[in-house]
């Protein structure tokens, strides 16, 4: 690679066969990191990534085919729902390739936690076979991600929030196809945007630096023989080069690379809508949230708009129960539960009955015996929403669907959830962003800080990778 200077000598690795910038697109699962910004994110000398969860197809007169489940159960809603992912995720790295015109390199993202992950990421790597250069994997534990990739004979990148997580992986799995593993992506799960391996033994409200949690990934790989020019892959909060100089050409890190997940959604590529970049022109430091309302029961960070509060609001509104009175249990439930026989404390029934008379008067059961209060329109749409369910994810508690044997998780159906599926379909193409999910880093505030992009300038990928090598 000749002509582009870069930040601090940041140098080409080699990776596919050919040089490329260690700078990364982070994938954006949903319709949101298509062909036209992986693709040139390639062709801009970078290592482009198509997200294979539930990507876009398109008809013969190339527009978007919505996915319609109509299938009558949701087992057969769900088998659509690969059949849509794998189409999908072809067509994307089709198109993504033919934009990289032989530069850089293509990914595909897969997470391991969507339903029917496995099928979707060898459906897809049968079908583009000389395409994809690497898959990156979280969301989860992937174990037979490696194996996979040998029989695709592709390389592998997991995504790991923590150096336990990855020695795990590696010693149960990994080190038998470790010629294939290219890097390793390091997501902290307090600055990236989307689903974030925040471990019980980590605290959501403080922040660790990433630099140690880094320093001990490599000490661990180092331990297993892993080669220090295996990168590790910062992402989460990565902004300015400038910012991380003291990570490049580290000898406590080994090699290091960047993935920018956050800053490609506001570039012409973007097939995000207007509306949507918009808005990210606007949020202000702590406008997004780590929040655990996915079904996924992962944490994961979004921008803390209407949607996400309401979310906030409907958690609040909740009360323990029991089915037999029993210790601070001594009074019974007459509000929003029509005669069924719930006990709960007397403080709870005063607020329960707040809540009745403020609107919320549909009381819902939890799978951790508890009782949420809701609209009525909201308790429509809740059940229409888990009735509708298409099995996007392997384990749903939302709806209490699981990917295999008896399809059920075995556990209540969880109102103070949603149906993730539905609202990332929704807002990618052109639906409301205030009422639904939209997912951000926690540095998505810095798009209105940036001199870059004032005066609602937009950049190219290519503008914005070039200038990401300035350091800024």
């Amino acid at each position: 690679m000749t002509g582009a200077a870069s930040f601090k000598g940041l140098k080409p690795i080699l990776y596919g066969g050919r040089e490329v910038w260690p700078l990364i697109e982070g994938g954006k699962g949903v319709a949101v990191s298509t062909h036209a910004s992986s693709g040139a994110w390639a062709a801009a000398g970078g290592i482009g990534t198509v997200s294979a969860v539930n990507a876009d197809s398109y008809d013969a007169e190339g527009k978007i085919v919505r996915q319609v489940y109509d299938a009558l159960t949701r087992k057969e809603r769900h088998e659509q729902l690969i059949r849509y992912a794998i189409d999908g995720a072809v067509e994307q790295v089709k198109r993504a390739y033919d934009i990289a015109s032989g530069k850089g390199a293509i990914n595909i993202n897969v997470l391991w936690e969507m339903g029917g992950a496995q099928q979707v990421l060898e459906g897809v790597l049968e079908r583009t076979r000389g395409l994809v250069t690497g898959v990156t994997c979280g969301a989860g534990m992937p174990y037979r991600l490696s194996e996979i990739a040998a029989r695709f004979d592709v390389n592998y990148l997991p995504i790991i929030s923590s150096a336990r997580a990855f020695r795990a992986l590696w010693k149960r799995a990994y080190h038998k196809v470790a010629h294939l593993m290219a890097a390793v992506v390091y997501e902290d799960p307090w600055l990236a945007g989307g689903h974030n391996g925040l471990s019980n033994a980590e605290d959501p409200l403080k922040p660790e630096d990433p630099y140690p949690r880094v320093k001990a990934l490599r000490e661990t790989m180092r331990a297993e023989g892993i080669s220090d020019e295996v990168p590790i892959i910062m992402a989460g909060g990565v902004w300015f080069l400038r910012e991380w100089d003291h990570w490049i050409d580290n000898p406590e890190l080994g090699a290091i690379a960047f993935q920018f997940g956050t800053r490609p959604l506001l570039t012409q590529e973007s097939p995000i809508p207007q509306l949507w970049k918009d808005r990210l022109r606007e949020l202000e430091p702590g406008d997004v949230l780590l929040h655990r309302f996915s079904p996924t029961g992962f944490y994961s960070s979004a921008v803390r708009n209407p949607f996400l509060r309401n979310l906030e609001d409907r958690s609040h509104r909740q009360i323990p129960y029991s089915k037999v009175e029993a210790g601070e249990h001594t009074v019974r439930l007459d509000v929003g539960v029509k005669g069924k026989n719930f006990w709960v404390a007397p403080a709870d029934l005063a607020r329960a009955r707040e809540w009745f008379g403020a609107g919320f008067t549909e009381g819902l059961r939890t799978p951790d015996d508890t009782i949420v209060f809701v609209t009525p329109a909201d308790r429509t749409e809740i059940q229409q929403d888990q009735k509708d369910c298409m099995g996007c994810l392997s384990h749903c508690g939302f709806s209490s669907w699981k990917d295999h044997d008896d399809y059920t998780t075995g556990y209540l159906a969880d109102p103070r959830s949603f149906c993730i599926q539905k609202t990332l379909q929704d807002i990618a193409h052109g639906g409301s962003i205030d009422q639904n999910l939209m997912f951000a880093g926690h540095a998505a505030y810095r798009f209105k800080q940036d001199p870059f992009y004032s005066n609602n300038f937009t950049p190219t990928v290519k503008q914005l990778v070039d200038r990401i090598l300035t350091g800024d």
